[in-house]
């Protein structure tokens, strides 16, 4: 069976808890796209795993795939890996042979080009994930099974290198001499460093397609996890202020190699207000004491990044999107505990542009930065020991009629109701994989 979670959102809704908690009925647990772009949060046995490359269920004993669809940094993997042993923690990983590589020219240029973009940034971490996908729709990839063959390796260097410093240099008008930057264009030094990297990592290297399906041939369940939420797809999301790859359903199946028919359930994970890491619009966006609470109780700074994240109300618009261009079988709703305190509870239910209302949101950016928000309102909640909340029932009635609210609007039963970030403080209505 396959289960696949994604966001519904635009990223930082959850999605690394639930991984770690629907992996325990899972025997396999895949990344199907993004890079060490994406920072997923697991708290387990009263310890923080902040994970980027390796899927957060390995933290089970699953095995984890890095799928074809992601770009992977070999440095910040094998750092990640290394981290994980020194807290007790020894993934069974694999990496798929087609997955392409983020090489040092991409992190470059990925942090020069941002500038240039000027007001089409779209605010990336700058670890060369935008560029790395460039290349690999331009033909001109390294792929991880080129880290295998030297001599191979060696060949595409010399071909991509000297065309990657002619565009910092004669495009964007920055000497890689005088800024730093000439390692990344070396080919000697790029090429011994990123061969000492294939050898760490070859006994990990498999055909993920055939591995996966294998598996799941042979009776095991697969979760495939997304990074990054809808909203933020290359071809669904708020282009251009977006990531460079597919974070909906369709990527699962692309990103693996993995049938379509073969993904049975979609699981949209949804946070009870909103969030993100990066520039571009944002109707719902709070920038006022009801945002600094959601800032501050929900730690609303980037796994990633760092940065402070930009905060909202709940955009049912969005998420409307999101449950058609994902056709969600279950759904889960996070965070709800960080609401507390807060009167009224507000959610976006539709947006007013030009005098029109509209349910769902428009793919022109410039229309979404004049839409305003339709608000519905709820009563609050507070004085609530969320520790002690151990059913559905334990909700406070307010809560349960904001969360019931949003069930019927997005169409899709609610599976878990989070309450903390937790393991325990989930409250689990249905398992999509079956389990009681």
């Amino acid at each position: 069976m396959g289960v696949t979670i994604v966001g519904a959102q635009l990223g930082d809704e959850g999605k690394g808890k639930f991984a770690d908690i629907y992996s325990e009925s899972a025997d396999v647990i895949v990344r199907f796209q993004g890079g060490n772009n994406a920072g997923h949060t697991v708290v387990a046995n009263g310890e923080e795993f902040k994970l980027h490359h390796i899927p957060s269920g390995v933290l089970r004993d699953g095995t984890g795939v890095i799928g074809n669809g992601c770009v992977v940094d070999p440095g910040v993997l094998l750092e990640e890996l290394d981290g994980l042993r020194e807290r007790g923690v020894d993934p069974d990983l694999r990496v798929a042979e087609r997955a392409h590589v983020i090489m040092p020219y991409h992190r470059v240029i990925d942090g020069v080009e941002e500038d240039a973009k000027g007001d089409m940034a779209a605010g990336t971490t700058g670890r060369g994930i935008g560029p790395t996908y460039e290349d690999k729709v331009g033909r001109r990839g390294v792929r991880v099974l080129d880290l295998l063959k030297p001599d191979t390796l060696r060949e595409k260097l010399e071909y991509v290198v000297p065309t990657k410093q002619a565009l910092v240099e004669d495009v964007f008008g920055i000497d890689v001499e005088d800024n730093g930057y000439a390692d990344a264009f070396d080919v000697d030094a790029v090429h011994e460093e990123y061969v000492e990297y294939g050898e760490h990592i070859a006994d990990t290297v498999v055909d993920a397609s055939a591995y996966i399906n294998r598996r799941m041939d042979e009776g095991d369940d697969v979760l495939f996890e997304g990074a990054q939420g809808t909203s933020l797809d290359i071809d669904h999301g708020i282009y251009p202020y977006l990531t460079s790859s597919n974070t909906t359903v369709g990527g699962a199946s692309t990103g693996t190699g993995v049938g379509a028919t073969r993904l049975s359930e979609t699981v949209g994970i949804m946070k009870a207000y909103l969030s993100r890491v990066g520039t571009g619009p944002l109707p719902t966006e709070l920038e006022d004491d009801v945002g600094d609470h959601l800032v501050e109780v929900g730690e609303e700074y980037g796994t990633t990044t760092g940065r402070r994240r930009r905060v909202g109300w709940f955009d049912l618009p969005m998420v409307r999107h999101a449950a058609r261009v994902n056709d969600f079988t279950g759904a889960v709703l996070t965070s709800i505990d960080v609401l507390e305190g807060l009167d009224p509870v507000r959610v976006c239910e539709a947006y007013e542009l030009d005098g029109e209302r509209l349910e769902s949101m428009p793919a022109d950016m410039d229309e979404w930065a004049r839409c305003e928000p339709v608000y519905r309102d709820f009563d609050g909640w507070d004085d609530v020991d969320w520790d002690a909340v151990g059913t559905y029932d334990d909700i406070p009635p307010n809560a349960r009629d904001y969360v019931e609210y949003l069930e019927e609007q997005v169409g899709a039963p609610f599976y878990a109701i989070s309450v903390g970030p937790a393991r325990e403080q989930t409250i689990i209505r249905e398992d999509p994989f079956g389990q009681p």
